[in-house]
């Protein structure tokens, strides 16, 4: 067999890689639990996005097989060990101000642009094709080549929960869905709330009430939008001036109108990935941080206050007590995905908290909950997934790292991240691509897109992976 130019490979399908990425990305996968059905149980186009995966895998002679309508696989060659590639088709709501349509799949500069196309149904499609390229050349494998999909990546990851508990675990495996060259350890996720400890009156001689307060919808995004509702019993002419000197000072885009009686505030910010809060701008904590200089009730003065003390200008924890750094994975950091408020029952943050590998976590959470309990309040509804990390001299690793030098012509570092990647539910496993060293990190951002050159070379250094981890030795 002589050697395999896996770039002309990709080339010769190219036309068909996109659009089939096309007919994926047109499907608005977003969780909606709200029309769950019996059959989709995190909404009929969580489980449209996996139907159309098992079909084009189906049409393309893999065997396929549907994991409990959550997650499924694709499926190739012969042996009793497993190499696994894991993907998602679940994305994160399209959000505002795209330029084209995000559940299109529009093609222009040399750019495929959609919500998903690189978190990460863009690389889900190259890992495919990787596959579908080994398969039709008929090379020998003496393993299996499983790629698995799952549809709530974005959320809380019941598709791979279930799918292990039901299928067989990998023996090694990578995710297309983080960064190249190789991403061996990540951060442990603390998901969870802080919650206000509401006393019954709300004394105040206040002027301004606080009504409610809503920023965010998810934990791992940095909102980009904030409203407050405010009962303003005196003249709205002051704080009008104070928000628009507010906007101005911080360069930033906002607007106020009265309704039904009531002055109501909005900010936007800029929305990044919550696993790195500071490449976005907080609305909330903005939106508090104006809110900290006008004269509230005694209930809304907590809410905001603790905003502000707690995280403002902070997402490394040093105001809860829980800063820490190490040389595998770097510092922790806490995101505030959402701050919701209102009267009657006080305020909640929703939190991601991304801690190093060797961070000790149950002492860091007693730290922080006292921290907060001297605010007035507690932490809810906690959730962990503990870091994951593989040593350099993994046999995964020293494959991936030679197939990247190999077709790059780069050196295959390798890192640590802050964001959660399937790669952590394998027993070894790691996170490898799909986004270029120098490309920007457009991953739930407004006009999401993927370089076509980037789909074409991470479709033949995946296919390259899959052979030389599989192949006949």
């Amino acid at each position: 067999m002589g050697s395999i130019n896996w770039l002309k490979e990709v080339e010769k399908r190219k036309e068909h890689l996109i659009a089939d990425l096309q007919g994926l990305l047109k499907i608005e996968s977003v969780l909606d639990e709200g029309n769950a059905t019996e059959e989709a149980p995190l909404g009929v186009n969580v489980k449209k996005a996996l139907d159309y995966m098992l079909e084009i895998g189906d049409r393309d002679g893999f065997v396929s097989k549907n994991s409990g309508d959550v997650a499924g696989h694709l499926e190739m060659g012969t042996g009793e060990r497993l190499i696994g590639v894991l993907g998602h088709v679940d994305v994160v709501p399209a959000g505002d101000g795209w330029s084209v349509n995000p559940f299109e799949g529009v093609v222009q500069d040399g750019k495929i642009f959609a919500r998903g196309a690189i978190d990460d149904k863009g690389p889900t499609m190259a890992a495919y094709y990787a596959m579908k390229i080994i398969k039709e050349l008929e090379l020998p494998l003496e393993k299996r080549v499983r790629l698995i999909i799952g549809t709530d990546e974005e959320s809380k990851w019941r598709c791979v929960d279930h799918y292990f508990q039901h299928e067989e675990m990998p023996d090694m495996g990578f995710a297309p869905d983080a960064d190249f060259p190789i991403i061996n350890a990540e951060k442990g996720i603390a998901d969870f709330d802080l919650v206000q400890n509401v006393e019954e009156s709300n004394d105040s001689t206040s002027a301004i009430t606080l009504l409610s307060f809503e920023s965010g919808l998810r934990y791992n995004m940095v909102p980009d939008k904030a409203k407050a509702v405010l009962d303003v019993n005196e003249n709205n002419t002051e704080l009008m001036q104070m928000y628009n000197d507010f906007l101005s000072n911080q360069e930033l885009q906002g607007q106020y109108y009265v309704e039904s009686g009531y002055f109501i505030i909005e900010l936007e910010g800029v929305s990044a990935h919550g696993s790195e809060p500071d490449k976005g701008r907080n609305a909330g904590l903005l939106l508090a941080n104006f809110l900290s200089t006008v004269e509230l009730d005694n209930k809304g003065k907590v809410f905001i206050s603790s905003a502000v003390d707690f995280f403002f200008g902070d997402s490394r924890g040093r105001n809860l007590g829980v800063q820490f750094k190490d040389d595998i994975s770097g510092e922790l950091t806490i995101n505030v995905g959402i701050m919701s408020y209102n009267e009657q029952e006080g305020g909640k943050f929703g939190l991601t908290m991304r801690y190093p590998v060797t961070f000790k976590w149950k002492e860091g959470l007693e730290t922080l909950t006292k921290s907060v309990e001297e605010k007035g309040f507690s932490v809810a509804n906690f959730s962990n997934s503990e870091p994951h990390h593989v040593s350099e001299d993994n046999e995964l690793i020293q494959v991936l790292k030679n197939v990247y030098e190999m077709q790059t012509h780069k050196p295959a570092s390798l890192m640590a991240i802050g964001g959660g990647t399937y790669a952590r539910s394998l027993k070894s496993g790691v996170a490898f691509g799909a986004l270029f060293p120098g490309r920007p990190d457009v991953a739930h951002q407004k006009d999401e897109y993927m370089e076509l050159d980037d789909l074409v070379k991470a479709t033949a250094i995946y296919a390259q992976a899959i052979f030389e981890l599989a192949r006949e030795k």
